[in-house]
């Protein structure tokens, strides 16, 4: 009784709040001495955030996953997590934390498993209240959790704004903040990213567009900023050391932008790829590669190293319309991995754009590709998982089946592969 009491507060605050529009959430500059944590840092034996230890979907090498699964084949455990999420899990140590949620309920969770059996450890609902109309594809549980060895920090929409709230490692809620005001065509997807003693959330949706960023002890505001887009976009940044500046760069409104993480203040920005983005973007050296999806579709490679509205000086290419909306592409030894959402692989020479090799695996995709040795892993929505080498021309596929579809981008480590479908969620290894 005393946590529903507590999550209809908080709705109650969330409603209250909203209504304040604009006033009740202005722009925020940072105080002096707000970095009072260490930085959050990942084990190359953890996969802690979206995308990994290193942010890019390659995995740690030295791995063996198996080539080959299916039902009776090489599937170590597997277990069914009620509700609905596309959300990839986070992995620390022994356990592994996903979330889901529950349109009819208006809930959402975060769920605490054990890495060896897939046990259910321990539940706690972060929100329950009235939910936004989202995409019939799109779930309550799409933006991926982030934890910093302490803390999980989980996003989640109410009908009205976007919240994040910070779960102990025992499945305590710490602090439940009201981040921006929040409403959009398809859903909320865009996962918290770490910098300092952050934690930063883009929001860009039909009642503003805003960058937030909050102390991971606290939950309070460390600096908010509004971002000169008016159109919603659906992305999750990167935050990377590129040019020789830290940056947070994101896709998205009609533009790609660099930002500074210690303020929010805008350091440059490029018009595209296109007006929708759902991609996180990738860096190699001073560029960075954009890939958007609607109403056009486009890759881009942009010199990150500018200053105010680099368009017409910074593009080092841009490629065609067969580019990925929401896969994020992946990028090593000089080659750029995408599978658009019709299933169209391609390689791509980073240096210059030009198509090395494409395989068309005609189905719908959504998941991420990744990549952990010498093979790239990728899922399309039915269920079907494919594996092929990576390199600079095209090698055979192995197709792999599962009952169920996958929206979710897989996590490799420890020579296992764990892998939320639509049904359940599997650990695959040999």
């Amino acid at each position: 009784m005393r946590a529903q009491a507590g999550l209809l507060a908080m709705a109650m605050l969330i409603a209250c709040a909203v209504r304040a529009e604009d006033g009740g959430f202005p722009d925020v500059a940072p105080k002096a001495g707000w970095d009072t944590l260490p930085a959050a840092k990942a084990d190359a034996k953890d996969w802690p955030w979206w995308r990994g230890p290193t942010c890019d979907n390659i995995a740690p090498a030295g791995q063996k996953p198996p080539l080959t699964w299916g039902a009776g084949t090489n599937i170590l455990w597997q277990v069914r997590v009620p509700g609905l999420g596309h959300s990839s899990p986070c992995i620390v140590g022994d356990r592994i934390y996903m979330t889901s949620g529950d349109l009819a309920q208006g809930a959402v969770w975060l769920f605490c498993l054990e890495r060896a059996t897939g046990k259910t450890l321990w539940q706690t609902e972060v929100y329950k209240g009235p939910v936004a109309k989202l995409h019939a594809d799109n779930s309550l549980a799409s933006a991926t959790p982030a934890c910093d060895g302490e803390r999980i920090f989980v996003p989640y929409q109410t009908d009205q704004a976007e919240g994040l709230v910070a779960v102990s490692l025992d499945g305590k809620v710490l602090w439940n903040k009201v981040a921006a005001p929040y409403k959009s065509i398809q859903g909320y997807s865009a996962s918290p990213v770490f910098y300092k003693s952050a934690v930063i959330m883009p929001i860009e949706g039909g009642l503003g567009c805003r960058m937030v960023a909050l102390h991971r002890a606290t939950g309070e505001v460390v600096w908010r900023t509004t971002l000169r887009t008016v159109k919603e976009s659906y992305a999750t940044p990167l935050v990377a050391r590129v040019a020789g500046r830290d940056q947070l760069l994101l896709i998205g409104g009609e533009s790609t932008r660099g930002y500074d993480p210690e303020n929010g203040a805008l350091l440059w920005e490029c018009e595209g790829p296109s007006t929708f983005c759902g991609a996180t973007p990738v860096v190699s050296g001073d560029v960075m590669f954009a890939t958007a999806g609607w109403p056009k579709r486009a890759l881009m490679a942009i010199r990150a190293d500018g200053k105010g509205d680099v368009t017409k000086s910074h593009v080092v290419w841009a490629s065609d319309a067969k580019a990925g909306y929401i896969p994020s592409p992946i990028l090593r030894d000089g080659l750029l991995y995408a599978v658009n959402d019709q299933g169209l692989m391609r390689c791509y020479d980073a240096a210059d754009g030009n198509v090395l090799w494409e395989q068309d695996f005609k189905a719908p995709f959504y998941s991420s590709p990744l990549l952990v040795g010498g093979n790239i892993f990728v899922f399309d929505r039915k269920g079907k998982g494919y594996v092929m080498p990576a390199g600079r021309t095209v090698g055979p596929v192995i197709a792999n089946d599962l009952p169920s579809g996958v929206f979710a981008a897989p996590v490799i480590l420890d020579s296992r592969m764990y892998l939320r479908t639509l049904g359940d969620f599997y650990c695959i290894g040999e």
